[in-house]
C-alpha cells in the first residue's frame, strides 16, 4: 500500500529504455503520464508496452502559467 492518494491506473503505452534511465509513457483515459525512471528499475519490474500499472504522483506543489 501507498501513502500517495493520487494513485492512477492505466497500461504503458510506450517505454523508451536508454544507457541510465527509461522513459515510461501510461496512458490513462484521455491522458498520458510520462515517467522517468532508472534502467534497473524498469528492468527489475520487467515493465513492458501493454501492462496495467498505476501512474502514482506525489508532490509537494503544482506550478501554473499562462502565456
Amino acid at each position: 500500500m501507498l501513502s500517495a492518494r493520487n494513485q492512477f491506473q492505466g497500461v504503458i503505452k510506450s517505454l523508451k529504455l536508454g544507457t541510465v534511465m527509461a522513459e515510461v509513457v501510461i496512458a490513462v483515459d484521455d491522458l498520458e503520464f510520462v515517467s522517468v525512471i532508472t534502467c534497473n528499475s524498469a528492468e527489475a519490474m520487467g515493465l513492458k508496452v501493454g501492462d496495467k500499472v498505476k501512474a502514482v504522483v506525489k508532490a509537494t506543489e503544482v506550478m501554473v502559467a499562462k502565456d
